[in-house]
C-alpha cells in the first residue's frame, strides 16, 4: 500500500502552450482534460484521491486506468481527471489518454531511487511526443515524507526537467500531511493545476 505523507509540486515543463482553447477569462467552458502519469506504485492513484477527497486512501496498482470527475472549487468549472496504469505495458497507451489533454500531471516516488532513470525516460518521452507537444506538465514529487527520498531540486536535476523545455520551475509545497497547514489538499493542489492551465495561451 502506498503512503502518500506529504508531496511536492516541483513544477511546469514544456512551452506552457493550451493544446485547447474553449475558455474564459472567468473559466473554462468544459471540465479540463487532466492525466496522470509515471512508474507503477509512484502514487497516481493517492494524488487522484488526495486532490478528490483531501484525505488518504489505500489503493491497489491500477490495471488499466481510474477516472474522476471534481469540481474544480473556489476557481469554479471542474475536471475530468485519467489515472492511467504505469505498468510498462500500459506506457504505449500513455499517448492515448494524452491526446487532447489540458495538463499531464506526472508522479514521481521520491524515495524510489533505483527506478529513478526510468521514470526520467518515461517522463521524457512522453513529454516529447507529438500528442503531448503544447500540453503543460506538472511534476508532483511523491512520498517526500519517506527517509529515503530526494529532496525537490535533487529530483530537479536528477529528472532534467530544465531540458524539457523553457517553462518555468516552480516550488509549491502543499501542506497533505497529516495536521493543519497554510493550505489543504483539495484547494492547494487544485489551485495550482487551475494556474498552470490558466498560463496557456489561448
Amino acid at each position: 500500500m502506498l503512503d502518500l505523507g506529504s508531496f511536492w509540486f516541483l513544477g511546469s515543463v514544456g512551452d506552457m502552450g493550451c493544446a485547447q482553447s474553449g475558455r474564459t477569462l472567468m473559466g473554462f467552458l468544459r471540465p479540463l482534460h487532466i492525466v496522470i502519469l509515471g512508474l507503477d506504485s509512484a502514487g497516481k492513484t493517492t494524488v487522484l484521491y488526495r486532490l478528490k477527497l483531501g484525505e488518504f486512501v489505500n489503493t491497489v496498482p491500477t490495471i488499466g486506468f481510474n477516472t474522476e470527475r471534481i469540481g474544480g472549487g473556489l476557481q469554479g468549472g471542474s475536471f475530468r481527471f485519467w489515472d492511467v496504469g504505469g505498468q510498462e505495458r500500459l506506457r504505449p497507451l500513455w499517448r492515448s489518454y494524452a491526446r487532447g489533454a489540458d495538463g499531464i500531471i506526472y508522479v514521481v516516488d521520491s524515495a524510489d531511487r533505483e527506478r529513478l532513470e526510468e521514470s526520467r525516460t518515461e517522463l521524457h518521452r512522453a513529454a516529447r511526443a507529438p500528442e503531448m507537444q503544447g500540453v503543460p506538465v506538472l511534476v508532483v514529487a511523491n512520498k517526500q515524507d519517506l527517509p529515503a527520498a530526494l529532496s525537490p531540486g535533487d529530483l530537479e536535476r536528477e529528472l532534467g526537467l530544465a531540458e524539457l523545455g523553457p517553462g518555468t520551475l516552480r516550488h509549491l509545497q502543499p501542506a497533505c500531511g497529516p495536521g493543519p497547514g497554510p493550505w489543504d489538499g483539495v484547494g492547494y493542489g487544485q489551485t495550482s493545476i487551475w494556474a498552470l492551465c490558466f498560463e496557456c495561451k489561448t
